[in-house]
Order: C-alpha cells, then structure tokens, then sequence
C-alpha cells in the first residue's frame, strides 16, 4: 500500500463512506518493512493483538540491530527471546537506553508505552530450580504483555509438600503455567487439584534417559488431568503468550 492508496482510505473515512472498523481491517494488512534478510511485520498487533516478537538465537549481531531499530522507529515495545550472553554484548552498545537485559531468562525488553497496571493473574509454578530460567521467560512474557504473574519456584514432585503448602495461590490463579523437566509430572499434579486451565512447558533439564526434554514432553501430552495443554521443550514464551490471551478473555468476561 503506497500513499495514495492511504490517502484514499482515509479520505473515504473522513467522508462516512467507510466505518472505523472497516479502516482497521484495510490498514491490517500493510505491507512489512523488507530489511532483505528480515521482513518486520509492524502491523501484526492489528490482527492478533500481539506485536512481532524478536528470536534472538541463530541472528547475527547486525540483523538483531537491524530489527530492533526498526521496531523501536516504529514505537512498538520489543521483547527478544532466547538472546544469550555472548550475543547480547555483541549488541549491548546499539541498544536504547531504556532497554532491560534479563540474563537468567535470555530476554530483552524495551517498553516504551510503560503500561503500569496488569491484568488477571497467571500462576507460574517450576518444578525445580534448574527450570526457572524457562519460567522466567514465561514471566517477563505474561507482563510484558500486560498480566500480572505470581511465582512458585522449586515445588514439584520429590517434595509435593512444597507445592500443597501453596494450593491457595494456585486455585486463585485465572491460569498456570507449569515448567517441569525430568519425568515432568508436576503439570499432571496441578491439574488434578485445580479448576483453572494448565499450560505445561516442559524442560530440556535431565539425565541422559529424558532426551533433553523428550521424556517431559511425552509425559505431559499423555496427562490424565483434565485442562492440560503443552506447548514445544523449553518455550516459556509460547506459555507466557497463551497464559496472557486466557487472561484478556477473562477480562471480558469479567465486564
């Protein structure tokens, strides 16, 4: 869509011809900014609420730049994901200056719109401390959307006592999110106590026999627990994007 064409979309607007919503639909599907080796979709909020989320892994220092310039132009906030610590120096000094580098979760936050109140609650609940950086991810995901998240860390299975101590928080919560490696159990144990819908993110954390992540995988896809759903080894992100549409439906709802 060039100018003109914009201009004529606008024009037909100013003259009743086309209503608000009809304008929204045409201006979702502006075409992208072609950097050649990315093509930045700025208008993907349009149509799905969520603008384009940056992974970090596998990018050179200069495409990661690249894209969070052009997105930063565009005002939208920008969450990278899975941005090591090697990469995140090779671009620390082209960063504005409002970013927030986490480096347990491996993301990168610029939030320029600084939206202070959160909505609904996303329990977050890891089995052990060695998949708290998948949690973590999960976390910042859910707020940097908009929801507000409560954690549990460290409450699965080998000590169940840990988690019972906590079953308040847990059926408080609008949905949970369980991170579990290992046998990945705990999402089958959470959804048997709770009403609330369970995303099960399971780890690459293990011995040899859990196939980095595999066994945890194959588990949680096989619970018997009803309202459990899994997403891919080791995707907080996808949980924490799931987990935060729950929420807006549950703000509608609620209204």
């Amino acid at each position: 869509m060039n100018k003109n064409e914009l201009q004529i979309i606008l024009q037909n607007l100013y003259d009743h011809k086309l209503s608000p919503n009809e304008v929204i639909k045409q201006l979702s599907t502006l075409p992208y900014e072609n950097l050649d080796f990315a093509k930045i979709d700025h208008h993907r909020s349009l149509r799905n609420g969520f603008a384009e989320v940056v992974y970090g892994k596998g990018k050179t220092a200069d495409q990661l730049v690249a894209i969070i310039q052009s997105l930063y132009k565009a005002n939208s906030d920008i969450l990278v994901t899975k941005l090591d610590h090697k990469a995140y120096k090779n671009i620390q000094q082209e960063l504005p200056p409002e970013y927030i580098y986490d480096d347990i979760s491996l993301t990168l936050v610029i939030n320029k719109k600084k939206e202070e109140n959160k909505i609904g609650h996303i329990a977050i609940v890891s089995a052990g401390t060695a998949d708290i950086p998948i949690a973590e991810e999960a976390r910042i995901t859910g707020e940097f959307f908009g929801s507000k998240t409560e954690k549990l860390f460290d409450v699965g299975v080998a000590g169940i006592h840990r988690l019972l101590d906590k079953i308040n928080v847990l059926r408080e919560a609008r949905v949970i999110i369980v991170i579990a490696g290992m046998d990945g159990a705990l999402a089958s144990v959470v959804g048997g106590l709770v009403s609330s819908p369970v995303i099960a993110v399971p780890t690459s954390i293990g011995y040899g026999a859990s196939f980095n992540g595999v066994s945890a995988l194959l588990t949680m896809l096989n619970s018997c627990a009803s309202g459990v759903a899994t997403v891919n080894i080791d995707n907080g992100f996808g949980a924490g994007c799931i987990a935060h549409k729950i929420n807006l439906l549950g703000e509608k709802n609620n209204h």
